[in-house]
């Protein structure tokens, strides 16, 4: 009899306990779940694509198939074996996996560009490094066949000019597909994909053939963009491209003397914005800069390098949008550039992606309650309820 008193008095509390657990590992569960996974839905759920200013909205059919619709991003900077900390690799990639997943599943964007470092050690990569490397961004940046991947090379990639070989050049361009001064044409929109890296203008191996492209495009270019009754020798029996302005993807800004101009909340911080710019470093030279537009007459100019977001005009007409770091290691505010493009028009819009700082607090306050929770419940801290009751009995009896 006494036993089985015993077993009936330890069985609720067992249960009770079992319970509390549960719902521990449930509320863990949530946050974790939340932070790490569904966080990213909740913010770009809220981003759209812009609508072309003379064309229709983008639910239309007839606009909605005419229309590129093209996700720009930059600097993602996968970290290598020599300064890549395991965690800080774990967390950086994940970040930006999920992010990159949920807004090909949400955008269905036609063709994705990344303006290069896309690796933050292909400078110095060995061969096997590099494998790795390449195989984690596969994995991370996968994408379905509906969508085209477009990246451009940046000096972490390659190396700056002084460290940039035939080898480093021609192992990015196999990995990816694509060589330096090539145009892609998608939907009747030129794209000129610039190795900014290789416009020091000495006369390097890698920069004369870059250079010696660029001019031969921008002669087809040219010759494209002519009404059909000018008559031009130099322009018989060359390739007709769409008469289209370009849209010029490279890594490294056009020069600007700092970021002073610049202005949003992910721009760079006050404290950096009147550093002066360093030429052939942080910027291209003012001559390659001069070079490119006189070359191209661009309607638009696309590039990463500094981290931080700016827009600037050159010779007064020509948009450059300085596209922030993907990577939350070089922000806390990372985002992406959602593009509408036609042959003739752009809308650009913006698309932050979750403040890492947001979810600092929010691990930090759901950290707080479970404390709060595990002491109320070995009664080592009176949860309120029952402080405020028995405050309640007291002044009952007074």
């Amino acid at each position: 009899m006494l036993s089985s008193s015993l077993t009936a008095v330890k069985n609720p509390s067992v249960k009770k306990k079992l319970c509390f657990l549960l719902k521990l590992v449930g509320f863990v569960s949530s946050v974790f779940l939340f932070c790490e996974f569904l966080i990213y839905y909740v913010a770009i759920f809220q981003c759209r694509w812009p609508e072309v200013k003379d064309g229709a909205p983008m639910g239309e059919k007839e606009t909605s198939a005419s229309v590129l619709k093209a996700m720009i991003l930059a600097d993602t900077h996968l970290l290598g074996e020599i300064k890549g900390h395991w965690f800080d690799k774990l967390r950086r990639e994940w970040q930006m996996e999920r992010s990159f997943q949920t807004a090909l599943w949400l955008l269905q964007p036609d063709i994705v560009f990344i303006l290069g470092d896309v690796f933050d050690e292909g400078k110095w990569s060995s061969p096997q490094a590099w494998a790795d490397d390449v195989r984690r961004f596969r994995k991370m940046f996968r994408y379905p066949v509906s969508t085209e991947l477009v990246v451009i090379v940046g000096n972490h990639d390659i190396g700056f000019h002084y460290e940039m070989t035939t080898y480093k050049v021609n192992r990015f361009e196999k990995v990816f597909n694509l060589t330096s001064g090539k145009l892609i044409t998608r939907k009747g929109v030129n794209f000129v994909l610039v190795n900014s890296v290789a416009m020091e203008g000495d006369g390097c191996a890698v920069c004369s053939t870059s250079e010696a492209k660029l001019v031969a495009l921008s002669h087809k270019l040219n010759c494209s963009l002519q009404k059909p009754n000018h008559s031009n020798k130099r322009c018989s029996g060359v390739e007709k491209l769409p008469a289209s302005e370009p849209i010029l993807l490279q890594h490294y800004p056009l020069y600007r003397k700092s970021d002073s101009e610049c202005s949003g909340e992910d721009s760079a911080p006050p404290e950096e914005k009147n550093i002066p710019f360093k030429e052939k470093y942080d910027v291209l030279s003012q001559e390659a800069s001069q070079k490119l537009i006189w070359w191209f007459h661009p309607r638009l100019i696309l590039s990463g390098h500094t981290h931080s977001a700016c827009e600037v005009l050159h010779a007064g007409k020509i948009p450059e949008i300085s596209v922030p770091s993907f990577s939350w290691r070089n922000r806390n505010n990372p985002s992406f550039i959602m593009g509408s493009i036609t042959p003739t028009d752009f809308s650009l819009q913006k698309c932050f992606l979750p403040y890492e700082s947001r979810v600092f607090t929010i691990y930090c306050a759901a950290g707080a309650l479970f404390v709060i929770l595990i002491l109320a419940h070995v009664q080592l801290l009176t949860p309120p309820f029952y402080f405020a009751q028995r405050l309640i009995s007291k002044h009952k009896a007074v």
